[in-house]
């Protein structure tokens, strides 16, 4: 039986216009991963210039700098781009980075706390601000939240070979609090005092473990449980303001 014109039209229209759709949505969650790596090398970029500011260029006497070269290392940031800020932090010329922290709420009482790095203090409060105000939160006073989220250390090294329960023995001493097995990613991931960093650091290292990660985190002591509705209001909130170039990290206590 002849196909008429007219179908063939419908069915190669059809088929375009859903490869069209797929292509443009590929294309959408390329882009997105490309912003967010990048913004993950910005944030990157100033932990290196705060660190060299602070304890020099050379990471094998500046503890925090290796650590930051090594999560630069598992955001697959190329080693030149690494090598090329911790030069750049050097120079003179390069403005020093203030790190400030924002506390707040979002809406449906989210609290949020909002680590940045800026050379401007004025021009990131006033960003904060306006996120805030227009997406239906509001800037709290510094330290309001301090009950609500601990500071921790927090460390991830490769879980082959290593038992869990010896590790955690060796971490007391040391000033870890906690290790749990993070079985997707086969890696363990301790937790430990704010001011434990250096001695946990040294202690992994001088234990010959593959540090993959090494960080400060605040943990919420508890959650709040929203509906879905409530959930997109506030990470739309959040989205808004980890896109500012001066915002490193923003944390909540949303389930």
């Amino acid at each position: 039986m002849p196909v008429r014109i007219e179908s063939l039209y419908i069915i190669y229209f059809t088929l375009f216009t859903t490869m069209g759709r797929a292509f443009e949505y590929r294309k959408a969650r390329k882009m997105k991963r490309w912003g967010q790596m990048a913004k993950t090398f910005t944030r990157i970029g100033k932990d290196i210039v705060m660190a060299v500011k602070s304890g020099g260029p050379d990471p094998d006497s500046n503890g925090r700098l290796r650590a930051i070269i090594q999560n630069a290392k598992a955001a697959n940031m190329p080693k030149e781009n690494v090598d090329r800020a911790i030069k750049k932090a050097s120079s003179k010329e390069q403005e020093d980075y203030k790190e400030i922290v924002y506390e707040a709420y979002a809406p449906h009482g989210i609290a949020l706390v909002i680590e940045t790095a800026t050379d401007n203090h004025n021009r990131t409060v006033a960003n904060v601000r306006s996120y805030l105000n227009k997406l239906g939160g509001s800037l709290g006073t510094q330290g309001m939240l301090d009950f609500m989220f601990d500071r921790k250390s927090v460390f991830r090294i490769t879980a082959e070979g290593i038992d869990q329960e010896e590790l955690e023995l060796e971490l007391i001493d040391v000033g870890g609090d906690e290790v749990e097995f993070d079985e997707e990613a086969g890696q363990y991931v301790i937790y430990g005092e704010f001011t434990a960093f250096g001695s946990i650091q040294k202690f992994l290292e001088e234990k010959g473990y593959e540090i993959k990660q090494a960080e400060f985190e605040r943990i919420p002591n508890d959650y709040k449980e929203l509906t879905d509705e409530e959930v997109a209001d506030v990470e739309k909130l959040i989205e808004r303001i980890e896109e500012d170039d001066d915002v490193q990290m923003v944390y909540h206590n949303m389930k």
